[in-house]
C-alpha cells in the first residue's frame, strides 16, 4: 500500500508519539509498502526509506520544541504525485486539518488515530472550560473518517463517550529487542543517582510537561529515607520543576535515547508515573521491557497495561498518600521473600511487554488499512 502519514510531530523530536510512528514506518516500509511522511519541517527529510515532506511553521508558545505546521496548496501536488491508497492524520489539530481537507477533496480513504488527551491537558494550564468546545472540534475532526484508532480501551471509550464514531483499539508496541534488564549498569545508576548508587533510585521518563504531574513525585521522594530521583526527558516545565524541585536529591538527566535509555531503565529501582492524561503511555511499557517495576496512576491507558501487585503498582491518584504507600511497598521489606517477590514482579513485567512487539502491531494497523481502502473502493463501485 502507499500511506500518506499526516503528523504534528516527528524526529528528532522524542516523546511517545514519535516512537510510535518511528517504530510503524519502519515495519510498514520493511513489509514492502510505500510510506510519506507529511510533518511540520524539523529538517528530516527521509526516514527507513519513507520521504519526509515538512511544511513551514512556528513554535508552539507553549512548547517552543513542537511547531504548528500550516496546510499549504502545494500538499495538494506532493499527494497527487505520491497517490495515496489511504491518509492517515495522527493526532489532527492543525496541519492534520489539511490532511483531512486533501483526503475529501482528491476522495482518497481517511484514517485518524488519537494519541494525545488534549482536553484533560487543557486543566494543568488553567483553560479547564474550554474543554467542551475542544471536545467538539475532535469530533468534528475524528468524525471525517472512516475509521479512528485509539491506543488504549480506556480512550477508545472516551471518545465514544463524547460522540467520535467508527472507533477502534490500535494495539500497544513495544521495541522489547532494545529494552531488556541485562542492561542494568552500576555505570548508569551512578550517572543517575549522582554517586549514590546504593541509595534507592526512583526514575521518570518523559516530556517534563505541566500535565505529567511530576511534582507530585516529591512527596514520594521525601516519605523515603535516602531516596534519588532522576528525571530523563525534558520540555517546557523543566525550571519551573527545578524551583520545585530544589534541595532534593533530584537530577534533570536531560534526554537519553537507543542504549542509555534502555540502561537507565533497567538500572533503576523504580519507574514512577504519577500522570493521570496517558492515552497509553509507553515509557512504561519500556521501563516493563527492561525489568524496572513501575509505579503508576490507575487512570486512562495505564490500566490496559498495569495489574496492580502482578506486573507493577497502580495507585488511586486522588489519594495523596497513594503514590508514597505504593512506592514504600515496592522499595520495603528486603526479606527473602519479599525479593522474591519483587524479582517475580519483574519477570511478569517483562512477559507483559514480551506481548506487544512492533511487528504485530504494524500489522494489525495494515490490515485495518486494508479493510477501509476496501470498503471505499467497494462504494464507489456501487455508486
Amino acid at each position: 500500500m502507499r500511506i500518506a502519514l499526516f503528523t504534528e510531530t516527528f524526529l528528532p523530536k522524542i516523546d511517545g508519539i514519535v516512537t510510535r510512528l518511528c517504530h510503524t514506518v519502519d515495519h510498514l516500509q520493511r513489509s514492502g509498502n510505500k510510506v510519506l511522511v507529511l510533518s511540520p519541517d524539523y529538517g528530516i527529510q527521509d526516514y527507513k526509506g519513507a520521504k519526509v515532506y515538512g511544511v513551514s511553521g512556528i513554535p508552539l508558545p507553549m512548547y517552543p520544541e513542537l511547531k504548528m505546521g500550516f496546510p499549504t496548496p502545494s500538499l495538494r501536488g506532493v499527494l497527487e504525485e505520491f497517490q495515496p491508497d489511504i491518509i492517515h492524520v495522527v493526532n489532527p489539530a492543525i496541519l492534520g486539518l489539511g490532511g483531512i481537507y486533501y483526503a475529501k477533496a482528491l476522495k482518497i480513504p481517511l484514517v485518524a488515530s488519537y494519541h494525545t488527551h488534549l482536553p484533560q491537558y487543557l486543566q494543568h494550564y488553567g483553560l479547564a472550560m474550554l474543554e467542551p468546545l475542544l471536545w467538539e472540534l475532535l469530533k468534528g475532526a475524528h468524525n471525517q473518517a472512516e475509521l479512528n484508532l485509539c491506543t488504549s480501551s480506556a480512550m477508545v471509550q472516551e471518545l465514544r463517550n463524547h460522540g467520535i464514531e467508527r472507533v477502534d483499539l490500535w494495539q500497544r508496541g513495544v521495541d522489547t529487542e532494545l529494552f531488556q534488564p541485562e542492561l542494568a549498569s552500576e555505570q548508569m545508576r551512578w550517572r543517575l543517582s549522582e554517586g549514590h548508587p546504593e541509595s534507592p533510585l526512583l526514575l521518570f521518563v518523559g516530556r517534563l510537561g505541566a500535565e505529567k504531574e511530576i511534582d507530585r513525585i516529591k512527596p514520594v521522594l521525601e516519605a523515603i529515607p535516602g531516596a534519588r530521583l532522576a528525571l530523563v526527558g525534558d520540555g517546557p516545565h523543566r525550571e519551573a520543576l527545578k524551583a520545585h524541585f530544589a534541595g532534593t536529591p533530584t537530577n534533570f538527566v536531560g534526554y537519553l535515547r537507543g542504549q542509555e535509555l534502555a540502561s537507565a531503565f533497567a538500572s533503576a529501582d523504580a519507574f514512577i508515573f504519577p500522570s493521570r492524561t496517558e492515552t497509553l503511555g509507553l515509557v512504561l511499557l519500556e521501563a516493563m521491557a527492561a525489568g524496572c517495576p513501575v509505579v503508576a496512576a490507575a487512570r486512562g491507558g495505564i490500566l490496559d497495561i498495569v495489574t496492580d501487585g502482578v506486573n507493577g503498582y497502580l495507585f488511586d491518584p486522588d489519594d495523596e498518600g497513594g503514590a508514597i504507600a505504593a512506592t514504600k511497598n515496592l522499595l520495603a521489606n528486603q526479606s527473602q521473600d519479599r525479593l522474591q517477590s519483587l524479582k517475580g514482579i519483574r519477570e511478569n513485567a517483562r512477559q507483559e511487554a514480551e506481548r506487544w512487539g512492533w511487528a504485530a502491531a504494524t500489522a494489525q494497523l495494515l490490515q485495518y488499512y486494508e479493510n477501509v481502502a476496501y470498503g471505499a473502493a467497494r462504494w464507489r463501485q456501487a455508486a
